[in-house]
């Protein structure tokens, strides 16, 4: 076989690793996002909740911008909906679909995850899907860590492992930036006094939603002020779930693709970089002064830049 084939076909397996890492850690991070829209919704006279959430995902805006959308048919879009691509059923079916082209390059055990995965969400109903919302968000995040524990317990650390951890670490970094966003700059106007019981509720649902809550009072104890919840998510190098751990992972990654294919280096090498070493020389109250929300933005059109230079440098 030619070099040219080879290099194509390694080319395939990469991409389907990398969409792989993506599509289950998106299917997770939507089930995360949908129940901190049901945590924040429980309080009284919650509005517009449902709305915000619909505007963080990134694949419902068309809902998010309509006021007569019923909180019904938000969920129905982010959980069950064959036509969005980040729903959480399509997710599930296209990381099968990655794994099924690149069955040989797979365990058994990250293959019977994903499989029985999709085969019960085949099944499901709109009506059961919200009526039993917990018990399915619950169950999203679980598929999605029983397909985590089979990599990292599995999977030989080649360059495929990296593919496949590059693009769970890009979506992850993306997805709490969103969950971030959709408390500060879209419920935030809409809350009483900052700091009151309602505001704790709602940065307390996003600790929550991110898996943080336990993590977070082990280093700040009692306080639940914004900018220290703020300041954990963003910049905390410790907490895995935390935009500056998943760059600095992201970053040494794509150094381990480096060694490995004789020190070449590419665009993204030098974007990953230069986002460690923004996000190490934030000061959180600096960003809250001058817009956490613009800040976040602006982060999530470097994760999007960097997934583009990913691509570009390993063909696929």
């Amino acid at each position: 076989m030619c070099e040219a084939s080879v290099f194509a076909m390694l080319s395939r397996t990469a991409q389907n690793l990398y969409w792989m890492g993506r599509y289950i850690e998106r299917a997770d991070a939507t089930a995360r996002l949908i129940e901190m829209g049901r945590r924040m919704t429980m309080l009284p006279s919650a509005n517009a909740e449902w709305r915000s959430v619909a505007r963080a995902s990134g694949s419902a805006k068309a809902l998010a911008d309509d006021p007569k959308a019923s909180d019904r048919a938000i969920i129905i879009r982010l959980l069950l909906d064959a036509e969005n691509p980040s729903s959480i059923r399509c997710c599930i079916a296209q990381a099968r679909a990655n794994a099924k082209a690149i069955r040989t390059a797979l365990t058994s055990d990250m293959w019977e995850a994903l499989n029985d995965s999709w085969r019960l969400l085949e099944t499901l109903d709109a009506d059961e899907a919200v009526s039993e919302l917990p018990i399915w968000l619950d169950w999203a995040k679980q598929r999605a860590a029983a397909f985590r524990g089979a990599v990292e317990t599995s999977l030989l650390r080649n360059d495929g492992f990296i593919f496949l951890k590059l693009g769970e670490l890009l979506e992850r970094a993306e997805m709490t930036l969103r969950l971030l966003d959709v408390k500060y700059y879209v419920l935030l106007p809409e809350t009483d006094v900052v700091g009151g019981g309602r505001d704790f509720h709602q940065w307390t649902s996003v600790l929550r939603a991110t898996g943080a809550l336990r993590a977070y009072h082990h280093v700040n104890r009692g306080d639940y002020t914004p900018w220290s919840i703020a300041e954990f998510l963003v910049l905390n190098p410790m907490f895995p779930r935390s935009a500056a751990y998943c760059f600095t992972q992201i970053d040494r990654r794509l150094n381990e693709l480096a060694l490995l294919y004789d020190g070449q280096r590419f665009a993204c090498h030098d974007i990953a970089a230069n986002m460690v070493g923004r996000l190490e020389a934030c000061d959180i109250q600096v960003l809250f002064q001058s817009g956490l929300h613009e800040f976040i933005g602006d982060s999530i059109q470097i994760t999007n830049r960097l997934s583009s230079a990913i691509s570009n440098a390993y063909h696929f």
